[in-house]
């Protein structure tokens, strides 16, 4: 079978949706603080500041002039102009959607980002902003969020229609054996055929470093601020601390939530994930056998034994759905995945697991329809599985070897029994991509006088605690708070102890005490 924890139906890709943070939505103690710059701080003294020293070549970038209109009722929308290519900017451009939710009170512009890679910002902002931020925050700020390059409105990776995609999820291909993986790779190269003749030029510029460029126009451009005041979740945090490495004294006060180890290879990411990912399968088990109306039973490593034996069956015998469509395994452990985002969204899983252990995969079909952003019309509303693909074949280097991918199987199986098979062969995915990757992980590097917040979750299953603590270490001048809850990401998830800290460094710019805990 394909990889069914890969991000993206259909893909054996490894790193599961770096993020698809707090914007999942199935259903329906005071810190001790330390001073930070103030407020005014991040506010230039005059618009023109925020555009001065624009790298040479990319002053009209930065000067350009943007027009924000009326948009979505309350909104406003513009877009911002930037080169493909960073190299040549009296090249091709692209223009970036932006949307703006103004503060009655705002001094200032945040700029956002839900992580991804291939998260629309727009989306964001539009759909969840109101209900996501605190009050004090919606008012201190004019919150702005963006597609970046790449991603839904902004140039978007384009690869293959909604039915090729309905028809690559029901992919049943088996990797480990030596046919199944000469398929894949004829299967994924087909696609990335499609995405290199569909899309145009700015695929071989989708990656994390040109985004983050991007970011700095957007913070002269639009936001027309000296510093750049920052929310990012998940891949998010990747982006601004690739920002701060490349644009130190540009930052202003910056929230990295659900960080990402820029240091650590793809590999890394891989192992890391799915042992994340085996912690909180524990973890809905454990919730799951104190309910009543729980489908799992005995003890907690009997229900875990039952998940993987239903997984087993689905990989043998894709499940029956009542509207007609098949759950391969590839579906199956995407819609699983999907709700151990947020443990609110916990009881929906138990929903859909009982029919599916009975044969009935409906409900877990309409998980996995929302993992892809497949909408009731069969209609995909997001370009997100491309543009995930496009950032990482751009930013890590990926072993596609079958000798290496069946050892990385083997260690993946070993510390993930029950999705490790799941996250392997990921090296398929970028083996044929036209451009090669342009960076090698490393650590971030800062040397600004702001200090940068950062975020980690003990729960968390797609950005591991451990991560937000390395790149707190790599920032430097930065300070960690970590949460003790469940799923992916802190802020806006309900903890009053995380929210208020959140808005006391944002908008009152006191930082919390490194090392402090919720």
């Amino acid at each position: 079978m394909t990889n069914p924890a890969s991000p993206r139906p259909g893909r054996p890709r490894a790193v599961v949706r770096l993020i698809r943070t707090a914007l999942v939505v199935l259903l329906a103690a005071v810190l001790t603080l330390t001073a930070c710059a103030p407020f005014e701080s991040s506010q230039p003294s005059a618009e023109a500041a925020a555009t001065e020293g624009a790298p040479v070549g990319l002053e009209r970038f930065y000067t350009q002039e943007v027009s924000w209109s009326s948009c979505e009722g309350s909104f406003e929308c513009a877009t911002v102009s930037v080169p493909v290519d960073y190299a040549d900017p009296s090249g091709d451009t692209v223009k970036l959607s932006l949307i703006r939710l103004n503060g009655r009170n705002a001094k200032a512009s945040l700029v956002v980002n839900p992580g991804g890679p291939g998260g629309s910002g727009v989306d964001m902002v539009k759909d969840s902003a109101k209900s996501m931020f605190s009050q004090k925050l919606l008012d201190s700020y004019s919150v702005i969020g963006f597609d970046p390059r790449g991603v839904k409105r902004s140039a978007p990776i384009t690869c293959v229609n909604d039915a090729e995609r309905d028809r690559m999820r029901q992919s049943t291909v088996d990797p480990s054996t030596d046919a199944g993986l000469q398929q894949a790779f004829a299967e994924q190269k087909a696609l990335v055929d499609a995405c290199a003749t569909n899309s145009g030029p700015v695929l071989a510029h989708t990656d994390t470093v040109s985004a983050a460029k991007d970011l700095d126009i957007i913070r002269a451009a639009a936001a027309r601020q000296v510093r750049l005041d920052y929310l990012g979740y998940s891949y998010g945090t990747f982006l601004g601390s690739t920002y701060a490495s490349l644009f130190p004294d540009r930052v202003g006060r910056m929230v990295l939530d659900g960080a990402l180890d820029s240091s650590l290879s793809n590999h890394e990411i891989t192992v890391g994930q799915a042992r994340a990912f085996e912690k909180a399968v524990h973890s809905y088990v454990r919730s799951c056998l104190t309910q009543s109306g729980c489908p799992l039973s005995g003890t907690e490593d009997d229900a875990v034994a039952q998940i993987q034996a239903l997984i087993a069956r689905v990989k043998d015998q894709p499940l029956n759905t009542s509207s007609g469509r098949k759950v391969t395994a590839t579906d199956f452990v995407n819609g699983f995945i999907l709700p151990l985002y947020n443990d609110r969204n916990w009881p929906a899983l138990t929903q859909a697991l009982g029919p599916a252990l009975r044969g009935d995969g409906s409900g877990m079909l309409r998980l996995a329809d929302l993992a892809a952003d497949r909408e009731s019309n069969g209609t995909y509303s997001s370009n997100s599985s491309f543009a995930f693909l496009a950032y990482n074949c751009l930013d890590y280097s990926t072993q596609s070897d079958p000798a290496a991918m069946r050892a990385e199987a083997a260690q993946l199986a070993e510390v993930s029994p029950t999705l490790g098979e799941s996250f392997a062969y990921g090296g398929v995915n970028c083996r044929d991509w036209p451009a090669k990757p342009v960076r090698t992980p490393a650590p971030a590097t800062y040397s600004g006088e702001s200090t940068i917040m950062v975020l980690g979750t003990t729960g968390d299953p797609a950005t591991p605690v451990e991560w937000a603590g390395s790149l707190r270490k790599q920032l430097g001048n930065a300070a960690l708070l970590t949460w003790k809850g469940e799923g992916h990401t802190a802020y806006g998830r309900g903890s009053s102890c995380v929210d208020k800290a959140v808005d006391s460094y944002l908008v009152d710019g006191s930082a919390p005490t490194d090392g402090a805990r919720c």
